[in-house]
């Protein structure tokens, strides 16, 4: 007789512990996607104290994934758990260009190297939709501004020149910016000429 049954059932009660675990951490992980999207609707309406306290929700629940995960760390660096870090990295950097605040560290947000890296890529996107908002107020030179931001951003985020399996796949997410920095760069300066020329129509009628 073997001993193959004593062994298999602590290996089932094992797995079914590690499952348990699974299965929480993904549970949390689509809380956190949630509240970092909803966060980001709160900064486009101009609420920021709506988009602080969703922030701090997925900030809660990302500690809460660390705790469950501490004995099984391939949990914590699976996919769904990154792609939640991704998406909070993402709402709390947009939260930080919009509002003038430094970027929020990774050990802060508690997310890898690779989710952050990408998160702060993706927040270009938010950032673009800010700058056309600024334009149709009227506020030109903020949206310069804020385009000087994201130009920094995609200048800073392609000097990773690592294997895609270390970045979480950057390469993409860098290329996915350059086209959205050209097109913004278009209507900032498109918006500029106008503003010019408006300025210098209102000297020539002033003359």
């Amino acid at each position: 007789m073997t001993n193959v049954e004593e062994i298999c059932a602590r290996l089932r009660e094992r797995l079914d512990e590690k499952n348990a675990v699974r299965e929480y951490c993904f549970a949390r992980s689509r809380e956190v996607v949630r509240a970092s999207a909803n966060a980001i609707r709160h900064i486009h309406r101009q609420d920021p104290d709506g988009a602080t306290a969703l922030l701090d929700q997925a900030r809660g629940l990302m500690r809460d994934i660390h705790e469950r995960a501490a004995e099984y760390p391939d949990l914590f660096t699976s996919g769904y758990v990154q792609d939640a870090g991704k998406e909070f990295t993402e709402a709390a950097c947009t939260h930080a260009l919009v509002m003038d605040l430094p970027l929020p560290e990774p050990e802060a947000l508690g997310v890898e190297t690779g989710a952050w890296l990408n998160g702060l890529g993706e927040a270009i996107g938010e950032l673009r939709r800010h700058i056309l908002d600024r334009i149709r107020e009227g506020d030109i030179l903020l949206a310069e501004q804020k385009l000087q931001q994201a130009d920094d951003i995609f200048h800073a985020l392609a000097l990773f020149d690592y294997p895609e399996p270390l970045t979480g796949g950057l390469r993409r997410t860098v290329d996915a910016m350059r086209s959205l920095l050209e097109r913004t760069r278009g209507d900032v300066t498109n918006a500029l000429r106008q503003l010019r020329l408006e300025e210098a129509l209102r000297r020539h009628a002033g003359d």
